[in-house]
């Protein structure tokens, strides 16, 4: 029963992490409309960081990192926050959000692929076609959005680039031994990934920071329920298990055209509930492993 009950918590834990996480692209396309994208993404990613820290101050016990962890910190946050959430920044402008949140179903590909080939895990026959069936979801769901101009090539470039750096990151974070509790290596990776990108804002930053109540509401979402629940979510997960946490990324797009479709009015078509339809069989295919054992 304790194993069980262990079971149901981690598919719950990954369905609400899967609901705020894929809420992040209408949240950051209603931003943009009125502040530039990286500077948008920088005041979170500081916020979240203050807040993150401020948590571990007060309701844990303080601990600073050593050498070896400022380290671990940063290449985490590097490819975590920096590298990932810059490509999803570029990337956001040229494709419809219910895209930005699809483009998270390549993860478990990605991380499988890094696990098996460079880790060695190994990988079960049901996890393969899991993943068979999501990529096809995706690729079903994407291509009559590419036909009729709610993405661009460059901009799923983007997001390709942006998915391999985020996958390298959990991985990176499963393997690695960490001393610091969650919310401390939460708000200094956060950190240490907004100061990384704070150089490149700066540069391409062009117009005046006008603050308005679409981009204030923006960056508070993308900093309590995505920076503070959805991450802090995510790293429970694939620290318990990184390959089959990836398979809740797949539900990231169902959740984030059903956003983007009632939020921002875009398209949700058969070509849709096809994909989704598939991912969802990948998914199942991806947890089935968890009964069996």
């Amino acid at each position: 029963m304790k194993k069980l009950n262990s079971g149901l918590q981690f598919i719950l834990l990954g369905i609400i992490f899967a609901i705020f996480w894929s809420s992040a692209s209408v949240a950051a396309k209603i931003g943009i409309q009125s502040m530039e994208p990286l500077v948008l993404f920088q005041f979170r990613f500081f916020l979240a960081g203050i807040l993150l820290l401020t948590y571990h101050a007060v309701f844990e016990k303080w601990q600073w990192p050593n050498r070896e962890e400022i380290i671990a910190l940063s290449v985490f946050g590097f490819l975590n926050v920096t590298l990932y959430l810059t490509l999803f920044v570029l990337a956001i402008n040229e494709v419809a959000a219910g895209i930005g949140s699809l483009s998270v179903s390549i993860g478990p590909v990605l991380m499988a692929i890094i696990g098996g080939l460079i880790l060695g895990k190994k990988i079960e026959p049901r996890q393969i076609f899991g993943l068979l069936f999501g990529f096809g979801g995706v690729f079903i769901a994407v291509w009559p959005l590419l036909q009729n101009s709610f993405a661009t090539f460059r901009g799923l470039a983007y997001l390709f680039l942006g998915m391999l750096s985020y996958s390298l990151a959990a991985v990176y974070f499963a393997e690695k031994k960490w001393n610091l509790s969650r919310f401390a290596i939460n708000g200094w990776q956060v950190l240490f990934g907004g100061i990384f990108m704070l150089p490149l804002t700066l540069y391409l930053k062009k117009e005046p920071i006008l603050f308005s109540i679409e981009n204030i509401l923006s960056i508070l979402w993308l900093t309590i329920p995505v920076s503070l629940l959805a991450v802090n979510l995510w790293l429970k997960l694939i620290k318990i298990d990184a390959i089959k946490a990836a398979f809740f990324l797949f539900l990231c797009p169902i959740f984030g055209f059903i956003f983007s479709s009632f939020i921002l009015n875009e398209p949700f078509t058969w070509h849709t509930m096809m994909g989704l339809l598939l991912v969802l069989i990948g998914l199942y295919l991806g947890q089935e492993r968890k009964t069996q054992q």
